[in-house]
This record gives C-alpha cells, sequence and structure tokens, in this order.
C-alpha cells in the first residue's frame, strides 16, 4: 500500500473506530443523550469520508451516508435536508453557473489578458496586474475554481514567454502571485468567493444567526482584513521570490498582440448580465429584492439569452460539490434537534475561558488554532465550520465576541496552503500547470508569507472590530 492510500485509509479507519466506539459505549452519557451519541458516530464517519474520500468516495457520498443514518435514527428529513432549502443553497447554485458562463464565452480570459496587456515588461507590474485581474473576475463570479482556471493557464502563457526556467523563483512568483490573487481579494466581500453563500447558509441554518450577514455587515467586518493580507502577501512574495532573471520585451510585445477579437454577443450578454448582478448586490437597501432572487433571475436570464443550454444545467457545474455543501449547511439544525448544539457548547464555551478576556488574545490564539485544524481538515474547512457555527450564540452571549469576527478567521485559515493538499485550488493550479508549475519549496515559503499577513492584518482588524463593538 502505498504512503498516500495508508494515510487516507489509516485516517478514515480512525474516524470510523471512534464512531463506532462511540455508537456502542456511549461514553458521554447523561450529558448527551442515546440520540445525540449514535448523531455524533454517524457524524465523525461522515467526516471521516469528506476528509479522506476513502474509496475516491465523492464528497456527496458522505452526505448520503450523513442522511441515511439520520433517517434510520428517526430525524425528521425537513431538518435532515434543510440545506437545501435556504436562501444560500439558492444563491450558490446561480453562483457556479456564473463562473461557469465567464469561462465558456471567454470572457474572464479576454478580461485577464486586456489588463495584463496594460503594463510595462516588469515584475513589480506583472504582480500589480494580477491583483487587478483577481478583482476583476471577483466582482463578476464568487467561484474560485473559475478563477484559477481562467487565471493560471495565463499565468503558465506568461511563464513560458518570459522563457522563465521552470524552478525559478520568476516562474514560481508570477504563478503563485496569480492564484492567490484569483483566491484572496474576493473574500473581502459577500459575493467575492463561495466563502460567502457557504458561511451566510451556515450562518443562517443557525436561528440565533439567521439574517446576520448581509452584504453590508460581511463587508464592515471582513474587507479591511481581506485586502490588506492580500497586499502583504503579493509585498512579502515578491520579497522572498524576488527573481533574477529579467523579463523580455519580445515576449510582452508577443503577449500584447494576443486577442484583439470583438466582443462576441455572448460576452456582452455575460457582462452585462453579471454586472447587473453585482450593482443589485451593492443596492440592496434601495431595491430590497433578495440577493437570491437576484441570482436567480440573472441564471434565467443566462438561459434566455442562449448564453447557457439547457444540456449545460447538469454539466455546467459540480452538483456534487452542491449536495455536499447542502449536507453541510444542514448540521446547524441537525446540532440543534439532537442537543449536539448545547453538548459542544458546554465543552467549548468554558475552554475559550482564559483568552476569551482579551480580544487581541482571543483573535490571534483560536486563528492558529484553525489554521492548525487545516492541515487535517481539507475538506475547504466545512466540516469544521460546520460544527463550530452553531456555538457561536454561547461564545458571543458569554464572552460578547460577535460571531461576525469569526467569518475572517475562517477564511484566513481555509484558503492556508502550507502544503498543496490543504488548499484544493493550490492542486488544482499545480494540474494546470503540470511541470511547468511552482515548487514544494517556492509554495510553502509563500504559504508562510500567507500566515504573517493573515497575523499583521488581524493587528488592523482587532481595533476594527472593537471600535465595531464586535469584540
Amino acid at each position: 500500500m502505498s504512503k498516500k492510500n495508508l494515510t487516507v485509509y489509516g485516517g478514515w479507519g480512525v474516524f470510523l473506530i471512534l464512531a463506532v466506539i462511540i455508537i456502542l459505549t456511549k461514553p458521554f452519557s447523561p450529558e448527551l443523550n442515546d440520540t445525540g451519541q449514535m448523531v455524533l458516530g454517524i457524524l465523525l464517519i461522515t467526516l471521516g469520508i469528506w476528509i479522506f474520500k476513502p474509496f475516491n468516495l465523492p464528497l456527496s457520498m458522505g452526505g448520503a451516508v450523513l442522511a441515511i443514518g439520520l433517517l434510520i435514527l428517526e430525524i425528521n428529513p425537513s431538518v435532515i435536508f434543510s440545506g437545501f432549502t435556504q436562501t444560500a443553497i439558492w444563491t450558490l447554485i446561480p453562483a457556479l453557473f456564473f463562473g461557469y458562463v465567464l469561462l465558456k464565452t471567454g470572457l474572464g480570459k479576454r478580461i485577464a489578458l486586456a489588463i495584463i496587456q496594460l503594463f510595462k515588461p516588469r515584475y513589480s507590474s506583472m504582480i500589480f496586474a494580477w491583483v487587478l485581474i483577481g478583482v476583476a473576475l471577483s466582482v463578476l463570479t464568487p467561484s474560485i475554481t473559475v478563477r484559477v482556471a481562467i487565471i493560471m493557464p495565463i499565468a503558465v502563457h506568461c511563464c513560458d514567454l518570459f522563457n522563465l526556467e521552470k524552478g525559478s523563483k520568476g516562474n514560481s512568483l508570477i504563478q503563485l502571485t496569480a492564484f492567490t490573487t484569483a483566491l484572496l481579494p474576493g473574500s473581502g466581500w459577500l459575493s467575492g468567493s463561495l466563502w460567502g453563500p457557504i458561511i451566510q447558509g451556515l450562518f443562517n441554518a443557525v436561528p440565533e444567526l439567521n439574517g446576520l450577514i448581509t452584504f453590508e455587515s460581511w463587508w464592515k467586518a471582513v474587507l479591511l482584513p481581506m485586502e490588506i493580507t492580500t497586499l502583504i502577501l503579493v509585498i512579502g512574495g515578491y520579497i522572498v521570490l524576488k527573481p533574477s532573471e529579467k523579463l523580455s520585451q519580445d515576449a510582452i510585445d508577443s503577449l500584447k498582440l494576443a486577442q484583439k477579437e470583438p466582443l462576441t454577443t455572448q460576452e456582452k450578454f455575460t457582462g452585462v448580465i453579471l454586472l447587473t448582478v453585482f450593482i443589485f448586490f451593492l443596492t440592496n437597501k434601495l431595491h430590497g429584492i433578495p440577493d437570491p432572487a437576484v441570482c436567480l433571475i440573472a441564471l434565467c436570464a443566462f438561459f434566455a439569452t442562449g448564453v447557457l443550454e439547457t444540456k449545460e444545467f447538469s454539466s455546467g457545474i459540480s452538483w456534487d460539490l452542491v449536495v455536499f455543501i447542502g449536507m453541510a449547511l444542514s448540521l446547524g439544525q441537525v446540532f440543534g434537534v439532537t442537543g449536539l448544539t448545547e453538548w459542544i457548547s458546554g465543552i467549548i464555551v468554558p475552554a475559550i475561558a482564559p483568552i476569551a478576556g482579551n480580544p487581541w488574545l482571543f483573535v490571534y490564539v483560536m486563528t492558529i488554532i484553525i489554521f492548525l485544524v487545516r492541515f487535517i481538515d481539507i475538506a475547504l474547512l466545512i466540516p469544521t465550520m460546520a460544527i463550530l457555527t452553531p456555538v457561536l450564540p454561547a461564545v458571543s452571549q458569554a464572552y460578547g465576541i460577535s460571531p461576525m469576527v469569526w467569518i475572517t478567521i475562517y477564511i484566513m485559515a481555509g484558503n492556508s496552503f502550507f502544503l498543496a493538499y490543504q488548499n484544493m485550488w493550490a492542486l488544482m493550479s499545480q494540474s494546470i500547470a503540470k511541470e511547468s508549475g511552482w515548487t514544494s519549496s517556492h509554495l510553502a515559503k509563500y504559504g508562510v508569507v500567507y500566515f504573517i499577513a493573515c497575523m499583521i492584518a488581524l493587528l488592523f482588524a482587532v481595533p476594527l472590530w472593537i471600535n465595531s463593538g464586535l469584540l
């Protein structure tokens, strides 16, 4: 058995053994009732599938196992599948299609190339160009996957045109900057990445948190730390991976000749529809139309204009991801009706008491802990967030710490990439670049710079949160 398989089946085996022990022995009585302990065991089996993917099971199969177990325990189906009735899932599905049409029509690639063509052949200019590209594409689609799919081939092409040696600092710098600017800037606003609908859905599943996250509340709590993180990362990454190779003017000239064709009708429709969606998000207080309704209207518009075809409804997005997230969003209500929320709160709330009195200590300690958890929870951190979020009202009541503070902590840790396996988009980028990609050592260095950037950004975020009454 290979080392990878040993890790996969060994890790899942640990979760499975713990689940069986809990189900058979019910060690947490009387604090947790029998149903709650059975659900805890089923959850551990599900988490093992989500994190380790044994037998190459898709994420949706973990959700299926969870649903089967809960149905056997006669939990109300309206609770089990509550995640699929949330508005967040109906924001997520159109959002995934937004990314698909941006890729399909070629508009995303056109935008990225147009921005690059504005700059002179210098590494500093190229880095700034990638930041602008990341922001521009984040306005048009929350799908990080699509942004990576658009940006990374262009980054690899740039490296080839510049004749940058594989494994060189220049090669890694351009590709890592492209990858991280696809990942980070959009996290600063609710519709800029999939973190938005996912975390909003997890919050809305908890009655005390329902409606807390809006475009405005997210913007006020998250924008500053995420954009500071991005700025420090691109500057710090340039310092750490400062290349000695010069960029070729001939290569820049070749790049500027690319894609001179006029906009197609589908590109025009796509651009107008996506910009309109973003404007409606920004002006929600004026028109009052809920964000999910805006997204669904836009999805209808894509089909009505022919940008999307009927056959693409089943193949255009990852329904495996939708099912996975839908079941994860259901955990808040499942925990509530089975007593797990109260039980977990009884563990976590006292455990953080030593640090909760100091806002600085609390934020930094919890951020570091969630970063460490990310080494294990590679399923986008969604399982960890699903377990922790129902406890946030109790933490808020006990210590006056707003649940909004946790959003930045979730996103910072969720985007981490010390090692490629931690971040699905890093793996995707490597798959696109193949042998022309960055080196593992350069990724690790850039990942450390990202962690430091997060720690520095929190120096600005904590005073903001204190002044805003969030801490």
